[in-house]
């Protein structure tokens, strides 16, 4: 049987996929992209007879695809991004929760009794869940210097996933993927591998640039900042929009980068005290998507930009 290892190209994706195969090694065809490259199920829908494992992509989003493998392939996915009704087949095993203070690796870790803990507790802090992580790093035997090791390597892995195309990021993710896969510890990663290295000054260089743009609209509840169409842009607003999240915990946030092509890629937080909105204002725009706490668009038309800040600030006002 041919195999398929289907994952998103951020931190919670490659730390999802390398903790299930820690567990479980097999050869496979990987499938991924840059972060916003949801709709990977696209690229292998005419697959038949395979099994395949799907991480942290949403569901609702590959929907179609997934009812035409199911006909023939055996589907593992777990995801905490919106899913909408999971199809009723036997072909699926399906865990999925779209709570605020989850994310996939951490499903993964519940599913495997906390072997590879250290790697979820670095997903968790690339995906801005540092309450979660930290809870997750209490049952690890590591000094609060090594915590901090652990969310810079999430933080620096989830940037690494950020771009318009894989020729904008410093790693594809499968190279990142591969280069993890030796380490059953992260934090030995860490010691070892010259790549948080090379990810920290390509991070800290384009965040330099990032930190000087002001808010384009700011209300008592809501900021929205734009960057222009760089490749520092796409690559830093993960990191950028997660940033500013933690600095204004009762606001909410959003990022629109400009795609260059007369539409924005736009990036939403909740408020980190309120983690609920960003998923439902995305998805009123027709490439929008996301979980509760954290959404995106991925080519807002620039005819809808007014119409975006409105509904912004209505979603989140108190």
């Amino acid at each position: 049987m041919a195999y398929y290892d289907i994952f998103n190209g951020d931190a919670d994706g490659i730390c999802a996929l390398h903790q299930l195969r820690l567990a479980e090694p097999r050869e496979a065809t990987l499938v991924t992209g840059v972060k916003r490259d949801i709709r990977l199920l696209e690229q292998v829908a005419q697959v038949r007879g395979a099994e395949l494992t799907v991480l942290d992509i949403s569901l609702d989003s590959n929907r179609t695809a997934l009812l035409q493998l199911l006909d023939s392939c055996r589907v593992f996915y777990v995801d905490h991004h919106y899913a909408g009704d999971p199809p009723l087949s036997p072909n699926l095993i399906a865990h999925l929760d779209p709570s605020p203070e989850i994310c996939t690796s951490l499903i993964v870790d519940g599913l495997l009794g906390g072997r590879f803990r250290g790697w979820a507790v670095a997903a968790a802090f690339g995906d801005n869940l540092h309450d979660s992580a930290r809870k997750a790093a209490v049952a690890l035997d590591v000094s609060e210097a090594q915590v901090g090791e652990l969310r810079e390597l999430g933080e620096l892995m989830n940037y690494n996933g950020y771009g318009h195309k894989v020729a904008d990021l410093h790693l594809p993710p499968q190279a990142l993927y591969a280069a993890v896969q030796p380490y059953a510890d992260p934090l030995v990663f860490c010691a070892e591998s010259r790549i948080p290295a090379l990810l920290r000054q390509g991070f800290a260089d384009d965040l330099r640039l990032a930190r000087e743009v002001k808010p384009l609209r700011e209300k008592a509840h809501g900021r929205i900042f734009a960057f222009p169409a760089e490749k520092w842009a796409s690559r830093v607003a993960g990191v950028f929009s997660n940033e500013r999240a933690r600095e204004k915990p009762d606001m909410a946030h959003a990022l629109l980068v400009d795609n260059g092509d007369a539409t924005f890629m736009v990036s939403v937080r909740a408020p980190l005290a309120r983690r609920f909105g960003a998923d439902s204002l995305c998805r009123a725009f027709s490439t929008g998507g996301g979980r509760t706490a954290a959404g995106g668009i991925n080519a807002l038309p620039a005819g809808q930009v007014e119409d975006f800040f409105q509904k912004f600030f209505e979603v989140f006002s108190p």
